[in-house]
């Protein structure tokens, strides 16, 4: 497995470990005494027909069953305790870990393989660590412990286990050599499964409108088949070795009746040591097939661990100086200066030479073509992504030299697709800041017409929201998702098309209680509707992912083609119906 970040888990529970270890080999050193127990009870005690030496032998082997017993709970106490605390533990630091990730590393591992990470992948480690402090050691060591008690019964007959344990090693590792691929297989194909259900759960209302279940189901057969019949490979390489390991053992033990009785009937061998042995032959049976099962879990867990340690190994993509620069009294002035961008090294620019600023106060208004590269352009204000070449400042400090916290502190998102949280109202409208008293969030939702719908509900702020917002319009949604930004009173407010579920006349309030509220906040405003910028000091045009106008209305009606002809597209539907 991959020890460079388990390292640290291991030396966490290293105490505990060894104490959950401690209390196993306890256990298998009383079993594996019983059986030389039982031998001497039947060849010195029943043979000879002395009552007093069975019952005190017998006596010790309950003892020592009983000291067993203790030692497996205590055993199983410490093992659940470390296993669990491990589990949650690893999975808290690779949830912190994704948590840090760039949009460009969340975009490379994908979400549904992220869950399976944190979930499936987790689980498999765990259960192997679960199993080492139950099981998994005292395999070997009862399998050992069994071979060398047998040569101190008799040496001879001894050599039967060892011409076994090669044979069933040699198998053991042919079953590793080749399982190990397959259940690397296993966990990208439950990843493919994870993703369809995630995707069918997220766009479920439009596959509802669009009656496209057998669309849906056909998809989701073609990855669970994919993922049975992966799986049924697995299942069909264990099911070939586990009798395999069973038959070479069993053989032994028919080896071990066949000498044994050989030797009774000639005087060289005492039925009592023929038990003991068939039991050490069974202890070695129980201790391979063990070791089997423990190979096919070790499989799992090594495929789980490195696609765990992927996760931990990945770079952010997006890094913050060791010393930021403190932006304290921050203004909000936003420069773009000779700005490019493109996803991947190697693809198209989606965004070239972007120049232009935006002063405190000041709304910039950004409209455009579908795919022109609006919502790019703002996501990388926040740093969501790092510019290709040329700079992104506020206050004339470069946005790379200022820590994350800070910067996303200073600026107010409201994102195209409105995502709310599973909770009341009102918690959804304090994510943006978790001290706001009651009176200030609704002040805020007021001027984001949040307020009127909020109290025509029964628990009014206290009504709860299903998971994301499932209960609320879309409108509803955005006027939710813009309070929540207000009530962080940002530097830098961004709108990302977030009126366009709304009515022409609740925009218009909503971007007058903006203006009203944040009147020294710099407002970076995107929107399909051209009513919604014309008003803005600044209207920057955009198209393929550059800037083919900027200006105020009426002079990029008079030298932005593409502005003009989105006017033309729209004017009649809506200008007229707000007397602009």
């Amino acid at each position: 497995m991959n020890k460079s970040y388990l390292s640290k888990y291991i030396n966490r529970y290293k105490k505990q470990f060894f104490i959950a270890l401690t209390f196993l080999i306890l256990e298998t050193m009383g079993d594996l005494i019983q059986p030389t127990i039982m031998s001497k009870i039947i060849d010195n005690g029943v043979k000879r027909g002395d009552m007093n030496y069975v019952l005190k032998l017998g006596g010790i082997m309950l003892l020592m069953t009983a000291l067993g017993a203790i030692c497996a709970v205590v055993r199983n106490i410490v093992s659940s305790r470390v296993s669990q605390s491990f589990g949650a533990d690893l999975r808290e630091d690779l949830y912190i870990k994704i948590q840090d990730f760039s949009f460009d590393n969340i975009d490379e591992f994908q979400d549904a393989s992220l869950i399976t990470r944190l979930t499936n992948d987790v689980n498999q480690i765990q259960n192997f660590s679960h199993g080492m402090m139950r099981v998994f050691v005292k395999a070997p060591v009862l399998g050992l412990g069994a071979i060398v008690m047998a040569f101190i019964l008799n040496p001879k007959m001894a050599l039967i286990l060892l011409g076994v344990v090669p044979v069933v090693g040699i198998v053991i590792a042919l079953n590793l050599k080749i399982s190990y691929p397959i259940f690397t297989e296993i966990q990208k194909a439950l990843d493919k499964v994870n993703g369809v259900m995630r995707e069918y759960l997220a766009g479920i209302r439009v596959v509802k409108a669009f009656n496209r279940f057998d669309y849906e189901q056909e998809r989701f057969r073609k990855v669970n088949q994919n993922l049975k019949g992966i799986t049924l490979k697995g299942m069909r390489i264990t099911a070939v070795f586990n009798p395999v390991v069973a038959l070479v053992v069993n053989i032994g033990i028919v080896l071990v009746l066949w000498f044994g009785g050989l030797g009774a009937n000639v005087g060289n061998m005492e039925v009592g040591k023929i038990m003991a042995f068939i039991n050490y032959m069974t202890q070695v049976l129980f201790a391979l097939m063990i070791m089997t099962r423990v190979l096919n879990m070790y499989i799992r867990a090594k495929a789980s661990a490195e696609r765990i340690g992927e996760v931990f190994k990945a770079e952010n993509t997006i890094l913050t100086k060791d010393a930021p620069i403190p932006i304290i009294g921050v203004k909000g002035q936003l420069e773009f200066e000779k700005v490019y961008f493109r996803y991947h090294s190697g693809s198209r620019y989606v965004l070239e030479d972007i120049d232009f600023s935006a002063k405190p106060g000041e709304t910039l208004a950004i409209i455009g073509t579908t795919g022109a590269g609006k919502s790019t352009l703002i996501n990388l204000i926040p740093r969501f992504y790092d510019v290709t070449e040329g700079k992104i400042k506020i206050d004339d400090i470069d946005i790379k030299d200022i820590s994350f916290n800070e910067l996303r502190e200073k600026i107010g998102i409201v994102p195209q697709k409105v995502l709310l949280f599973t909770g009341s109202i009102k918690d959804n409208i304090k994510w943006g800041d978790k001290d706001a008293t009651d009176e200030e969030v609704e002040k805020v939702a007021k001027i984001a017409q949040a307020h009127g719908f909020i109290m025509s509900f029964n628990e009014g702020y206290d009504t709860y929201l299903g998971q994301g917002g499932v209960n609320l319009s879309g409108g509803q949604k955005q006027r939710i998702s813009i309070a929540r930004a207000l009530i962080k009173k940002p530097t830098i407010l961004i709108l990302d098309d977030s009126t366009s579920a709304v009515d022409l006349i609740t925009e218009r309030n909503i971007r007058k209680g903006l203006k009203e509220y944040l009147k020294d906040t710099t407002t970076i405003l995107i929107a399909q509707r051209i009513t919604s910028v014309m008003d803005a000091e600044k209207i920057l045009v955009m198209d393929r992912g550059k800037i083919v106008g900027i200006g105020i209305h009426e002079e990029l009606m008079k030298d932005c083609e593409i502005y003009q002809d989105i006017y033309h597209s729209q004017i009649g539907k809506e200008v007229h119906s707000l007397d602009v």
